[in-house]
């Protein structure tokens, strides 16, 4: 249900792409705004993973290398992928203070997962993994494919709907310029809307996998509650001046603004950590605070660093 969900957002994305270009220059319009965003997305395919990482300049970890953090954390990440019988991804570290993480890459077979240190400072090793086990389910979904292509289409609408303003519409619709106006100011909006609704849905699939790759709920909800804590306190640089990169992450970077519901990438913490707790038998209006007692028994009491 979830796939077929998807995919009938991505064909209204798609249709209302046309449609602009459609009211920009008819029906030579929207066959040129439908090339170019193919091609838009033909270089995404291929380039998205690269672009991402060196703009967080992600450092991969080397195995014959790394020690410590960086070890156990490639490990978790090996063992698994290998649980969820999926190919190795590549793994990186990002140097960040702010916690939060990431999977990248056009297909399992060319997948990357990425953490930052204050992800791994702050977390417990059990938490880590439970992150992680939902980074490699974006892999196993192929979420990561999707999001490149939504925020393709996305950015190409907006682009759309600027010509749309400067080129003042295709008067032979009769909008002229309040049609142009309409379509600068509303369909990005849709595209918004419908890019977050596409998110939000891949975000709680994510969740469900993810602890079952892991086989504790309970881990990643109670990581959800400590990073969802530590992106509103501490700022990601890098993600302000890329906020089209926020929908890749397990949190949302741009929280500490303050970002409106409506158009939030992500759903809301609490509503997934009580997701997670169902799933773990718990009673699931029980709120995880990230200072408190640990949800379950057994894990380490500090985190890894």
């Amino acid at each position: 249900m979830n796939t077929l969900r998807t995919g009938m957002l991505l064909a209204a994305m798609t249709a209302l792409f046309m449609g602009v270009g459609y009211m920009i220059g008819g029906a030579g319009g929207m066959t040129i705004a439908f090339l170019v965003a193919a091609g838009m997305n033909v270089f995404a395919y291929w380039n998205s993973d690269k672009m991402v990482l060196r703009m967080y300049k992600a450092q991969e970890v080397d195995d014959a290398h790394a020690s410590g953090v960086a070890r156990r954390y490639a490990q978790t990440v090996r063992e698994l992928a290998t649980g969820a019988g999926l190919p190795q991804p590549k793994v990186y570290i990002i140097e960040n203070a702010q916690p939060n993480a990431f999977a990248t890459g056009r297909n399992p077979e060319n997948a990357a997962v990425a953490a930052t240190t204050g992800l791994l400072r702050m977390l417990t090793e059990q938490e880590v993994a439970g992150v992680m086990a939902h980074e490699l389910a974006h892999v196993k979904n192929r979420d990561t494919l999707t999001m490149t292509v939504t925020a393709t289409l996305a950015g190409a609408i907006t682009m759309l709907a600027n010509f749309a303003m400067f080129f003042g519409g295709n008067r032979n619709n009769g909008g002229g310029i309040i049609g142009a106006i309409a379509i600068m100011i509303f369909a990005p909006m849709a595209a918004a809307l419908v890019q977050m609704a596409i998110s939000r849905g891949r975000e709680y699939e994510a969740d469900r996998m993810g602890a079952e790759i892991c086989g504790h709920p309970e881990w990643l909800a109670s990581a959800l509650a400590k990073i969802s804590n530590g992106a509103a306190q501490i700022p990601n640089a890098t993600a302000e001046r890329h906020p089209e990169t926020g929908q890749m992450m397990i949190i949302n970077p741009l929280s500490g603004r303050g970002a409106d519901n409506l158009f939030s990438t992500h759903p809301g913490t609490q509503n997934r950590i009580d997701r997670l707790m169902e799933m773990a038998g718990k009673e699931s209006g029980m709120r995880l605070d990230p200072d408190g007692p640990s949800p379950f028994e057994g894990r380490r009491k500090g985190p890894w660093g």
